[in-house]
């Protein structure tokens, strides 16, 4: 069964479960580096929010043997635990003072998104833009958020400077830096102990939500602290949104290997819409800062 065909039987399956008070839709869904999403919402007329469910993953377990009507109540039950989480006043939205704690800010890629980009505040460093969002409280809804848009900037009579301002004083509160060398994180993981002549020194950066960590970047006070430690700049290799590996950086290397290294990973082992780049980065100790590097 083709994906079309089984959107279709399980809208079809959920309009008889749920009856005639409620409107099963599909939604397209543009994420993070313009993927594509299929979605589906269990709404009601008086709905003016609803929990989107997507589809593909479902997909893939059908393909692997799971029953449509097993899918559907999964479906359905997900529905009904969202649907509860977004019971709430959204008219707090409208007050800055009411959400400005909660709005923090990620690293997206800026070629990738150029679609998104025309309709949320941003700043571009580098190659990439800082985008804003509002986190959920934990208690409402566990890793829920709401993109900042230019419609809730000019509500809320802001711009993506302030924005930037604010967001970075709570993300570097709410979301600390976490910098961690690869041996100890693979310790952590699979009990296996790296020595240190078995490899080039590697470092880990993100936060501790370990949710968009790679925006540690901008706020990272570690970063300067390990580039002194090992006397030496730091190369910055983008893993995902999530995180970035740090190595020494001898001057007048070939980046060809880390090139290819960036790329791999990219194509393997990162889900399209967590890619943040192929480029790579350098510390420079000599002026503080994270520079692109173009060649």
């Amino acid at each position: 069964m083709g994906f079309q065909t089984f959107v279709d039987n399980i809208v079809d399956l959920l309009q008889e479960r749920m009856g005639d008070a409620y409107e099963i839709k599909v939604i397209r869904v543009t994420k993070n580096n313009d993927v594509e999403l299929t979605g589906i919402a269990i709404t009601r007329q008086e709905d003016s929010i609803f929990p989107t469910i997507y589809l593909e993953g479902l997909y893939e377990e059908f393909k692997e043997g799971a029953r449509l009507s097993a899918l559907v109540e999964k479906i359905i039950n997900c529905h009904e635990e969202q649907s509860m989480a977004l019971e709430l006043d959204m008219d707090f939205f409208r007050d800055f003072n009411r959400v400005k704690d909660r709005i923090f800010y990620k690293l997206v890629s800026f070629e990738k998104n150029k679609k998104f980009l025309r309709d949320v505040p941003h700043l571009r460093w580098n190659d990439l833009a800082v985008v804003f969002y509002y986190a959920m409280e934990k208690e409402v809804m566990e890793g829920g958020y709401i993109a900042i848009n230019r419609q809730h900037m000019l509500m809320w009579k802001q711009n993506a400077e302030s924005l930037y301002r604010l967001a970075g004083r709570n993300t570097k509160r709410e979301m600390p830096e976490l910098l961690v060398s690869m041996r100890e994180l693979v310790m952590e993981l699979t009990g296996v102990w790296i020595r240190d002549e078995d490899t080039v020194p590697m470092y880990v950066l993100t936060n501790q939500e370990k949710r968009f960590g790679a925006a540690a970047m901008l706020y990272s006070a570690r970063i300067g602290e390990l580039a002194g430690q090992l006397e030496s700049d730091l190369l910055i290799l983008p893993s995902s949104i999530h995180e970035v590996l740090l190595v020494p950086d001898h001057c007048g290397q070939d980046y060809t290997f880390y090139r290819q290294m960036v790329d791999e990973v990219n194509r393997t082992h990162v889900e399209p819409e967590e890619v943040l780049s192929y480029g790579l980065y350098r510390y420079c100790r000599k002026n503080s800062e994270i520079e692109e590097i173009i060649s």
